[in-house]
């Protein structure tokens, strides 16, 4: 079967699935936002730097409210490379690691460059987002997996012995490609955080948190999204830990009222398998996207991954709609994060009618080159 040929687009599909899309990139970038100031503090300091309630409010981080982390830049450049995937099919080149490889690089520039080059041509319109430059706490296997152009892959990960949450934290979008199989969203989900987090914890949790979303994003339950990344992870070696963290998130929900101390130890040691533990309970029990989210950022371990993870679920579960006001009126970057989610549902709803054999737009293609 077609990777591809997924669902027919009516109008009103159309709009939900953009609602979802939406959702989802700002879920995820207000939660990295609301959790970043107190990603390197326990939850004592957290309480003594905000209020006996802890955090529950956008914080000041990088000089003023609102501003996101790597998480969110590395997410937007999964959605640039899974777009620009899909316009490279038309040239008969079809391997979406390559283009989210690519893309990551291009993240990775922003890293080390002062700003946009303008000679590069074929660096389509995100990579010359000048607020993207700024370096928000990468971590180091993040800047080691992407310092030279070799790809890791599942045969030869890199860093195979790091156990972090930062590529299961970029592995929303994965989960938007409504119109694939699961096992194919779990496929390049894997082998796309293999390229920096080469442990089987690492790169299997940002499968299951992909296929988790892609759930959610057909309109599943959690519970029943969760059942699915379970059956799905059964299969794969080195899965029991992942599967056991899901497992234990599941049977949290029904032990008492939530807080810090469930959420603590759900997170473990901040790993990948721990921080999906920690979001998947965060957006059972939150009475709202704004509990959800606090639940999260509250505690010890890595906040604004936990914030990102949570933000991801509630928004592609929910829509944009259910997202704080408040808090997307100071969100860093949303005009780019609005724009790149309207851009990524249009290419999947319609795809053909902007590039194809029958002629392409040009503004389309000098967006997402195919190069």
């Amino acid at each position: 079967m077609d990777a591809t040929s997924g669902p027919v687009w009516g109008r009103a599909e159309q709009q939900d699935f953009r609602s979802r899309v939406r959702g989802t990139l700002l879920g995820v970038a207000v939660g990295d936002a609301l959790g970043g100031p107190a990603d390197a503090l326990a939850l004592d300091e957290i309480r003594s730097a905000y209020g006996p309630e802890g955090l529950l409010d956008l914080a000041f981080g990088s000089g003023r409210r609102g501003t996101v982390t790597h998480h969110t830049q590395l997410t937007l450049f999964s959605v640039d490379g899974l777009i620009r995937a899909q316009v490279r099919r038309d040239t008969g080149a079809w391997h979406p690691p390559t283009d989210l490889h690519r893309a990551y690089l291009r993240w990775a520039a922003t890293q080390r460059d002062w700003g946009p080059d303008e000679r590069r041509k074929d660096d389509g319109w995100l990579a010359r987002e000048e607020w993207l430059y700024a370096r928000r706490e990468p971590t180091r296997p993040l800047l080691i997996g992407l310092g030279d152009e070799t790809m890791g892959t599942l045969e030869s990960p890199k860093n195979p012995g790091e156990l972090g949450p930062e590529a299961v934290a970029r592995s929303a979008p994965f989960g938007l490609l409504v119109g694939w199989e699961p096992q194919l969203v779990i496929q390049l989900a894997v082998e796309c955080a293999a390229q920096t987090h080469g442990h089987p914890i690492a790169y299997l949790s940002a499968g299951a948190y992909a296929v988790i979303v892609h759930a959610l994003a057909c309109g599943e339950s959690l519970d029943g999204a969760v059942q699915r990344a379970l059956a799905l992870l059964a299969a794969r070696p080195g899965h029991q830990p992942v599967s056991d963290a899901l497992q234990h998130a599941l049977g949290a929900v029904r032990q008492g009222l939530p807080g810090p101390a469930r959420v603590e130890e759900l997170a473990g040691d901040g790993t990948a398998d721990g921080l999906l533990a920690a979001s998947v309970y965060c957006a059972l029990v939150g009475e709202d996207v704004r509990h959800g989210l606090c639940l999260a950022v509250n505690q010890g371990g890595p906040s604004a991954a936990a914030g990102a993870l949570t933000g991801g679920l509630l928004g592609a579960l929910h829509g944009e709609t259910a997202l704080p006001p408040a808090w997307l009126a100071e969100l860093e970057g949303r005009p780019t994060l609005l724009e790149l989610a309207d851009d990524f549902a249009m290419e999947m709803t319609q795809g053909p009618a902007l590039h194809g054999p029958a002629g392409s737009s040009p503004g389309w293609l000098a967006r997402y080159p195919r190069a």
